[in-house]
C-alpha cells in the first residue's frame, strides 16, 4: 500500500506522452501497407518505453525533490484585500516545469488558484495572489498540489504538501488599522472624515508643564514662563470626561441582505469596530449590543486596554437571524444596563415607513434618556433603476415602484428627525465613513 502511494498515486502523463504514443501506433498502422515502416515502429516503441521509465525515475527516485510552504496569515480581514503566498523551491538537479493548485476554502466558491511556471535548479520562487472574503468564520486551507515535469515531458509527478491550514477572518481590521492611525495623528480628513468647528470648550485644565515642539503657542502660560526665568511653561488640557458611545447592531432579518458579496450586518460590525476604535482614541468609552428576537451580547462600555480585543471577540462570532428583531426588549435592556447618558449608535434597517413605525415608540423611549443616531441603509440597486431611462411600459413601472422605495427611505429620515432623533441614510460602502463623520460632529457640537 506504501508502495502504492508513493510511486503508483502521484503518477500521470503529460501530452508528450499521448502524442508520442498515438504516433508509434500510427507507424504500426501504416507498416500492414508499407512493411519497411515496421522496423521502425518497432524501434520507435522500445525507445520510448526507454523514455518513459528514464523520465520516470528522474522524478521518482529522488525522495525530497520539492520544497512547498504556504505563508498565509492566522487571520484574514472581512472585506479586503488578504495576500497568500506560496514558496516553491527546486531540489531536483534539472529544469523543471510546474503546474501548481493550491485548494482554496470552500467560502470562496470559486476554483482552487492555478498557476503554471518553470524552475531552474535551486531556484526558489515566490508565488502571490490575494482572497477577498465576504464572511466571517473559520475558513480552511487545504493541500497544495504541484505538477511536476522533467525536460523530457513525458511522465508528470504530483506532489502534495499536506496539512490543514485553518484561517479566522475577522471584521475589518485592515481599515481599523488605518483610521487608528489617521485618528491619532488628527487626520481622519484622509478618510473621508470631516472636521467640525467646535462649539464653546470641552476641555478643562490639567497642568502646567514645560513647552516642547508640538506644543500649541496658544496656550503659553506667560506668568509661569517669567517665574521659570524665560523657560517657556504652557497649559496642558484634557477632556473635561469621556463619553460613553454604544454601538448597537441589529441582527435581524432586515440585515441579511446582500451588497458586493457582503451582508449589511457584516458592514454594521465593520463599522463598529471602526467607530469604537475611534472612540477610544478620542478618550470616550466604547461598548456594544447586539440583539434579534432577544439580546444576544451586552459589553459595557469601557476604556480599558483590553476592550478592543473584547469588541473584536465579540463582533466574530455574530451571525444573522431569520427572526424579527424585537425593539421592546431592546428598550428595557437599555434602560436597566445603561445608566448614564450614552451615544446609542443603532444599526438596522427600515425598508418601508410602516417596518419604522411598528418600532418607533421603542426608539423614542431609548432617546429620552439617550442621545440615539439611527444608521440605515440607501438600496443602491434602487438607485440605478430610478437613474435608468424608461423606454417602454415595463422599464416604466420598474422605475416607479423603485422611486417609490427610495421616496419611503426619506420619509423615514423625516419621521425620525421630526422626533429629535439623529439619522444617517447611507450606501453601504460609505457606511464607515459616513458614521464617523456624525460621531464627530456630535461631539465637537457636545450633543452627548
Amino acid at each position: 500500500m506504501t508502495f502504492y502511494k508513493k510511486y503508483i498515486l502521484p503518477l500521470f502523463f503529460g501530452r508528450h506522452f499521448y502524442w508520442t504514443f498515438v504516433a508509434i501506433i500510427l507507424l504500426f498502422v501504416l507498416s500492414y501497407n508499407w512493411p519497411v515502416l515496421y522496423p521502425v515502429a518497432l524501434i520507435s516503441l522500445w525507445f520510448f518505453v526507454a523514455m518513459v521509465l528514464l523520465d520516470y525515475a528522474l522524478l521518482f527516485f529522488r525522495k525530497n525533490g520539492l520544497k512547498i510552504q504556504r505563508i498565509v496569515s492566522d487571520r484574514f480581514s472581512n472585506g479586503d484585500i488578504n495576500k497568500v503566498q506560496l514558496t516553491i523551491t527546486n531540489q531536483f538537479h534539472f529544469r523543471i516545469q510546474l503546474n501548481i493548485i493550491d485548494e482554496i476554502p470552500v467560502q470562496f466558491q470559486q476554483r482552487n488558484f492555478s498557476v503554471t511556471g518553470v524552475l531552474n535548479s535551486g531556484e526558489t520562487q515566490n508565488i502571490n495572489y490575494t482572497l477577498r472574503p465576504v464572511e466571517r468564520g473559520e475558513y480552511i486551507f487545504n493541500d497544495t498540489n504541484v505538477f511536476v515535469k522533467s525536460p523530457l515531458r513525458l511522465v508528470v509527478r504530483r506532489i502534495k504538501n499536506e496539512g490543514e491550514q485553518m484561517v479566522k477572518v475577522l471584521p475589518s481590521y485592515l481599515a481599523l488599522r488605518q483610521f487608528e492611525l489617521m485618528a491619532y495623528s488628527n487626520n481622519l480628513a484622509e478618510a473621508g472624515s470631516r472636521k467640525i468647528r467646535k462649539i464653546g470648550h470641552s476641555l478643562e485644565f490639567e497642568q502646567i508643564k514645560e513647552y516642547v515642539t508640538g506644543d500649541d503657542i496658544r496656550t503659553i502660560n506667560w506668568k509661569a514662563t517669567a517665574r521659570k526665568g524665560g523657560q517657556l511653561m504652557v497649559n496642558n488640557y484634557t477632556d473635561e470626561r469621556s463619553q460613553q458611545v454604544y454601538c448597537v447592531i441589529d441582527k435581524g432579518r432586515v440585515m441579511k441582505m446582500p451588497f458586493e458579496g457582503m451582508t449589511l450586518l457584516d458592514y454594521a460590525i465593520n463599522a463598529t469596530l471602526i467607530l469604537s476604535r475611534v472612540a477610544l482614541i478620542k478618550q470616550d468609552r466604547a461598548g456594544l449590543v447586539t440583539f434579534a428576537e432577544n439580546i444576544s451580547h451586552f459589553l459595557p462600555a469601557d476604556r480599558k486596554a483590553a476592550q478592543m480585543g473584547s469588541i473584536l471577540e465579540t463582533l466574530y462570532n455574530q451571525q444573522t437571524k431569520f427572526q424579527e428583531t424585537d425593539f421592546e426588549k431592546l428598550y428595557a435592556h437599555v434602560r436597566t444596563r445603561i445608566s448614564q447618558r450614552s451615544l446609542i449608535v443603532l444599526f438596522t434597517n427600515f425598508e418601508s415607513l410602516s417596518g419604522l413605525q411598528r418600532q418607533l415608540p421603542y426608539i423614542r423611549h431609548i432617546a429620552r434618556n439617550h442621545l440615539v443616531l439611527v444608521v440605515f441603509f440607501e438600496n443602491t440597486e434602487l438607485r440605478q433603476l430610478t437613474d435608468e431611462p424608461a423606454e417602454d411600459i415595463e422599464k416604466l413601472y420598474t422605475k416607479t415602484i423603485a422611486e417609490k422605495f427610495m421616496y419611503e427611505k426619506r420619509l423615514i429620515v423625516k419621521e425620525l428627525q421630526q422626533h429629535g432623533i439623529f439619522t444617517i441614510l447611507t450606501a453601504p460602502k460609505n457606511l464607515t465613513v459616513n458614521t464617523v463623520n456624525k460621531y464627530l460632529e456630535l461631539k465637537a457640537r457636545q450633543a452627548i
